[in-house]
């Protein structure tokens, strides 16, 4: 017979308060709590599961020793959400020189195409799509299309301009239209 370890469900601000109390137990179920949810968040933002294990442990530090900044205003959850993914995006801005690709910002003309492309596809093989892009296309597409952020927000974060922040998004967006239809080709046939 197995058992599964019980997620004990806390009210967000009581487990906050609990927390900043520096109450071990409330600790552990903040983790418990939200680290699945967080982990989707670095999974979209990692190479690979390790990477994502990586970042959601340090995201969890940083989300500890930042909780007495957490105001309560919007949801907690979306706190942590932001914290995971500046985590995500600095850990990458310090690996590695991220090359971006300039060019051409227009938006391109098959918007709905590939609109229509990504409905068709599930979760899983979008994200496979998406950890399998070059890290400039990942973060800029993980950033505006995920999680909200503008071209300026993006631009400055980054230490990028706006138009290469489009750019990326762009070529991101081509490079999931190019994969999805290479697949379907394959299926086809």
């Amino acid at each position: 017979m197995s058992y599964k370890k019980k997620v004990m469900i806390i009210p967000e601000e009581k487990l906050v308060e609990l927390c900043l109390k520096k109450d071990s137990n409330a600790l552990e179920m903040l983790y418990n709590q939200y680290s699945g949810k967080m982990f989707g968040v670095c999974l979209r933002y990692a190479k690979n599961r390790d990477d994502a294990q990586d970042l959601l442990h340090d995201g969890f530090i940083k989300v500890y020793t930042s909780l007495k900044e957490y105001k309560g205003e919007g949801s907690f959850e979306g706190w942590m959400r932001r914290i995971m993914a500046n985590t995500a995006i600095n850990f990458y801005k310090r690996r590695s020189k991220l090359q971006f690709e300039t060019g051409n910002n227009e938006e391109p003309l098959f918007e709905s195409c590939y609109d229509n492309i990504i409905e068709q596809i599930s979760t899983n093989e979008l994200l496979d799509h998406i950890n399998k892009m070059p890290d400039g296309y990942r973060l800029v597409f993980n950033m505006y299309v995920i999680e909200g952020y503008q071209h300026n927000e993006i631009a400055n974060i980054l230490g990028i301009s706006a138009s290469t922040s489009k750019t990326q998004l762009m070529k991101a967006r081509m490079y999931l239209m190019k994969k999805v239809k290479k697949e379907a080709y394959e299926n086809v046939e």
